[in-house]
């Protein structure tokens, strides 16, 4: 006699449970390791103070920016690019890419679990290779601490099942940086709405101010808690980015190197790292010896 339809129910939803409890306890484990403070060696600008040694501090050199393309007719199949640029000139010196099919699927507040493999793996390539333009410091394309939990999803599709978790975000910009330890930056387009913040409330913020000119708003939600900060980078576009700590860097030392990588509204190593991404899969998207499967889940 067959297994019963219910039967069979209870396992696809036991063994979903147990795939949505591993994404919680890796994401809860990678929190114990962020760090929300400066803690790197490197000066932002030339002009700052030398090291308690009284040596010249080393100057912020190479700055790496990450971001993944998406074929349109598959979705499942990715360009991950990694573009390092010299923080003086923001001229590219160096770029890497990976293309892989995605079999891990997207999961709302998990979207790290997915994404991020392809990208340690550049990283990775570069350290592996001891290369000299290995970035001392990486912007992403998505979110660091201004990241939406989903946990709302998480517990009622878990029912009967309570996990403690933290009141930190972690996007794209942390999970990676805590895995390549790295000082990393979230570099958002568009703002989740959490904690009270919404898009329209932020525009009004900036319209009340009179003025585009790098305007910066901070992102304060009802709770109080300061997710990030809305920055208008670019005198060419109305639009804001969304700028979130990503791992062993303050905030105002993010909006400062920020700042300094802008030439249009998206920061010039997320800028380059996107349109070469795309390039790079529009050429090679028909040469299937290319394509690799993603990386297993980074869970730790």
């Amino acid at each position: 006699m067959g297994d019963s339809p219910d039967q069979g129910e209870d396992e696809n939803f036991a063994s979903y449970h147990q795939e949505w409890a591993n994404l919680l306890r890796a994401q809860e484990s990678l929190k114990e390791r962020l760090v929300l403070e400066d803690d790197f060696s490197w000066g932002i600008s030339s002009q700052e103070s030398p090291s308690e040694d009284g040596s010249a501090r080393e100057k912020l050199k190479y700055i790496g920016g990450v971001d993944i393309s998406f074929l349109k007719k598959d979705p499942s199949l990715a360009c991950g690019a990694l573009v390092v640029l010299d923080s003086d000139t923001l001229n590219v010196v160096h770029e890497e890419f990976d293309v892989a099919r995605l079999h891990v699927p997207y999961v709302p507040g998990f979207l790290a679990f997915r994404e991020a493999p392809i990208l340690l793996g550049l990283l990775d390539k570069m350290k592996f290779n001891a290369h000299p333009f290995y970035p001392q410091l990486l912007m992403v394309d998505g979110n660091g601490l201004l990241h939406p939990r989903g946990l709302k999803v998480v517990f009622s599709f878990i029912n009967g099942f309570c996990y403690a978790c933290s009141n930190i975000g972690l996007g794209l910009a942390c999970h990676l940086g805590v895995l390549a330890n790295l000082p990393t930056i979230g570099i958002g387009k568009n703002l989740h709405h959490i904690d009270g913040l919404t898009q329209s409330e932020v525009r009004r913020c900036f319209e009340a101010s009179g003025t585009y000119d790098e305007d910066l708003i901070p992102l304060i939600g009802k709770s109080g808690k300061t997710w990030g900060m809305a920055m208008h980078s670019s005198h060419s576009s109305s639009k804001p980015i969304y700028v979130s700590i990503g791992h062993r860097i303050s905030l105002g030392s993010a909006i400062m190197i920020v700042k300094s990588s802008c030439k249009y509204r998206i920061p010039e190593p997320i800028r380059q790292a996107d349109i070469r991404s795309k390039a790079f899969l529009q050429e090679f998207q028909g040469v299937t010896n290319l394509v690799k499967p993603s990386h297993s889940l980074p869970y730790s």
